[in-house]
């Protein structure tokens, strides 16, 4: 993203069907919005910041070339909604699945990644046995 992203909550609507001013009001510019989802991982168990402080680099490093104002705005609005979504405190396990109608929206690729990830972060989420024998899931 560049210089002139800082900027996109002057970025006048395109469209009838992009209300872009609307969406712009409550978005970060991308600079504070990445240290904040940097900051806000610090509440996380170590295995999950590790792997979220990872994927936060790795898509802001992504999409850093990006020109078209309205990828931006999604890209911005995505990651907004996440910071939202983490939990204040490192006691809180107030995760949400997901939404079913976001995975009709997705492509076979993302459905793979997904899986993908899935698979990968099960070993770190394994149900912990606690004194009395029981078993605690995590998920």
């Amino acid at each position: 993203m560049q210089r002139s992203c800082k900027l996109l909550a002057n970025f006048p609507a395109t469209g009838p069907s992009v209300d872009l001013r609307k969406a712009s009001a409550t978005l970060y510019p991308p600079i504070p919005l990445y240290r904040r989802l940097l900051r806000a991982h610090r509440n996380l168990p170590p295995e999950m910041r590790s792997l979220g402080d990872e994927y936060v680099k790795e898509e802001f490093r992504r999409h850093r070339m990006v020109t078209n104002p309205i990828h931006v705005m999604g890209f911005l609005t995505q990651w907004r909604r996440y910071l939202d979504e983490l939990p204040r405190d490192s006691s809180a396990n107030n995760f949400k699945k997901l939404d079913p109608t976001i995975f009709e929206k997705m492509s076979a690729e993302q459905l793979g990644q997904l899986y993908e990830l899935m698979h990968a972060t099960r070993d770190v989420w394994k149900p912990v046995s606690t004194e009395d024998g029981a078993e605690d899931s995590r998920s």
